[in-house]
């Protein structure tokens, strides 16, 4: 069979075997991607709110001054495009955390849950598994615009976590046109000079070293927050599963008040009474655990209370 696909002054033919499904995301793209290379695209009545750069609301929610409100998100590890939604559009969070160092999201996992997120009140960020330039490229094509860079020690580990973020001369980012960062090529004339602006560049301070470096770390341009781990931070002062260690809440606090004094957002994860305990302190945005954990405490406590009241029945 044959699909007509109108674009932009052109018509395009595309035979389709009616043995195979038809992918219409697929050929959607294709037809942009055709319709990229016909005269005219760029005057072809797309709306102006298909020509801007998405603007990164989070990246400046989180910049410390007098008008300031903490931000309150949550790691999302469940690899759902469905949960995402929910936590963007309906929980009340500032954030969520798309775990790609700790959670089974893929690249294709994270596309799914951008698009899922990206319309919602909550802007959601990816933790990356590594410091690694490729997979920041991709994220980035894929339409990602804030990003937690995992156990950056040392201001050049910084450098080099921006560069990857920026295209040439600032940085190492490769160019890419027609993909979901530039709305499919309808905001190309713009993304290359705005990109940048709207990229939020999130470092994660984890082991002694790193706190002891923050202050050169905070000065790379580009940084706009530093994200205290306190997990890895133990683990790495020799205190592995206990980071109410007397030592470790110590070194907590200093890095707070050192990433306070340089001017930079601040950021956190823990539970409860902690996160308030770094709320005072003036941590900036702070991450409630994670959707797994409060879905498996919820259950096991309704489950817990149900098999007591059972025990009160009649048998």
């Amino acid at each position: 069979s044959r699909l007509v696909v109108f674009s932009s002054r052109a018509v395009f033919f595309l035979t389709i075997s009616p043995s195979h499904r038809i992918d219409l995301v697929l050929i959607y793209s294709v037809a942009r991607a055709m319709a990229m290379n016909a005269k005219g695209f760029y005057e072809a009545g797309l709306p102006d709110e298909a020509k801007k750069v998405r603007r990164n609301v989070f990246k400046e929610a989180i910049r410390p001054g007098p008008d300031h409100r903490r931000q309150i998100g949550l790691w999302s590890s469940l690899r759902s495009p469905m949960v995402a939604e929910f936590l963007s559009h309906a929980s009340g969070l500032d954030w969520i955390l798309i775990d790609m160092e700790h959670g089974p999201s893929e690249l294709n996992d994270v596309l799914l849950q951008l698009m899922a997120a990206q319309t919602g009140k909550a802007e959601p960020m990816v933790r990356i598994p590594w410091n690694e330039p490729v997979l920041v490229k991709r994220l980035l094509d894929i339409g990602c615009q804030s990003l937690l860079f995992p156990m950056v020690n040392t201001a050049a580990e910084a450098k080099a976590a921006v560069a990857a973020t920026r295209y040439p001369p600032q940085g190492i980012r490769g160019v890419m046109t027609t993909a979901r960062m530039s709305n499919y090529g309808a905001s190309l004339e713009t993304y290359y000079k705005e990109a940048g602006d709207q990229i939020c560049c999130i470092v994660q301070i984890e082991t002694p070293e790193a706190v002891d470096n923050i202050e050169e770390i905070a000065a790379v341009e580009g940084v706009d927050g530093l994200f205290v781990g306190p997990a890895d931070l133990a683990a790495t002062m020799g205190h592995l599963g206990n980071s109410q260690h007397p030592e470790v809440r110590a070194k907590i606090e200093d890095a707070f008040k050192r990433i306070k004094a340089t001017g930079k957002a601040s950021g956190f994860i823990s539970y409860e009474e902690d996160n308030k305990w770094v709320l005072k302190m003036g941590c900036n945005f702070c991450a409630l655990g994670t959707d797994l954990s409060m879905l498996t405490g919820a259950v096991r406590s309704k489950t817990a209370e149900f098999h007591e009241f059972c025990k009160t029945l009649d048998k």
